[in-house]
């Protein structure tokens, strides 16, 4: 079995690769991104394509499977950049699989394609996936979904699979998502327990997580099984506020949500952190997950739970952990993190 990823340097994609690499079915990946990586992998060979703007249907020609990984969250304050890999990429994707007659497509879906949903509950794969619409990020993963609907619906002997996963840490994840998420006037040094004293405690603030290998495990599944359809996956237990206080010896304090969103519109309009407001309305919005499915038709079952996930990040954030691919890469931010000032914190991806 011959198997191309698009997007394959990321946190998801290596993780992915280590496991087809043990898989006896896969004969040969192919890894795709725009830079080509150091990393050397069992079975995987390194083109450098951008999903974008480079032809694709070459490389996925005489693939028995594609799996879409390649995804932008940053740069925050030019949403069209993001929309041209999210949305124009992954209409690129789907035309060149249709051209190259890939027999099978494993798409990376997210659960911010969900619609606002319950926190009191989990919901399965029927739940609407309209996205928040006060997220960039949700709005793209939604649209990625109804491509998807019209691919299915004109090429029904693909198979087609979307994976919808959780939060997604690793240890050498930690540096790219500092970069993502925190910015650079953020010190690893907090993620120490004692570090930071309060943790805000916020009505629906309430989230779920899954380690990236187990996600890439399931990807794995999807690949070589005869699955169809959309899978979510998500580790217990359910994380919140007492939860991370926890790891972090930190005291819950309660805090209305408006007044979060307010701090985090203001320090994303001064560039002083790249995640846009949007995404707090994500964490509100977004239902809990029921990966019944994924156990029962998938066979998957995760091997960490949610807060050994969490803990892993936050001792890779501590350590300044990464990996050897450029997105993962723990300098990539240049020394001093002077890089991510000078593109303008939220106003570059590298």
């Amino acid at each position: 079995m011959r198997v191309v990823v698009t997007g394959a340097t990321g946190n998801v994609g290596t993780s992915l690769l280590r496991a087809l690499a043990g898989d006896p079915a896969v004969t040969s990946v192919l890894g795709l991104a725009r830079r080509r990586p150091e990393l050397e992998l069992a079975k995987t060979t390194w083109a450098a394509a951008d999903v974008a703007d480079d032809d694709l249907s070459g490389h996925f020609r005489g693939a028995d499977v594609v799996v879409h990984l390649a995804w932008l969250i940053q740069p925050s304050h030019d949403p069209f950049a993001m929309w041209r890999t999210n949305v124009v990429g992954t209409e690129r994707v789907l035309a060149a699989a249709s051209a190259a007659s890939v027999g099978a497509l494993v798409c990376a879906s997210s659960v911010g394609a969900y619609s606002p949903g319950p926190k009191d509950r989990q919901v399965d794969e029927a739940w609407p996936t309209h996205g928040i619409t006060t997220s960039t990020y949700s709005r793209d993963k939604a649209y990625q979904e109804r491509l998807l609907d019209l691919f299915e619906r004109d090429h029904p002997g693909v198979r087609v699979v979307r994976l919808r996963p959780a939060l997604t840490f690793q240890r050498v994840a930690a540096s790219e998502i500092r970069r993502f998420f925190l910015g650079p006037l953020v010190p690893g040094s907090l993620a120490r327990a004692g570090n930071v004293p309060v943790v805000p405690r916020v009505k629906r603030l309430r989230t779920q997580a899954v380690h990236t290998d187990d996600v890439g495990q399931a990807y794995r599944l999807a690949v070589v099984g005869d699955a169809r359809g959309p899978f979510n996956l998500a580790a217990d237990p359910v994380l919140d506020a007492d939860s991370v206080a926890a790891l972090l010896d930190a005291r819950p304090v309660p805090v209305p949500a408006g007044l979060l969103k307010a701090g985090a519109a203001a320090t994303w309009r001064l560039r002083l952190q790249p995640v846009s407001p949007g995404w707090l309305d994500l964490a509100l919005r977004s239902p809990l997950m029921d990966a019944g499915r994924a156990r029962a038709e998938l066979g998957w079952s995760p091997r960490h739970s949610a807060t050994q996930a969490l803990a892993e990040l936050l001792a890779g954030l501590r350590e300044g952990a990464g990996a050897d691919t450029p997105p993962l890469d723990p300098d990539a931010g240049g020394p001093l993190r002077l890089g991510e000032f000078r593109t303008g914190v939220g106003g570059s991806d590298a």
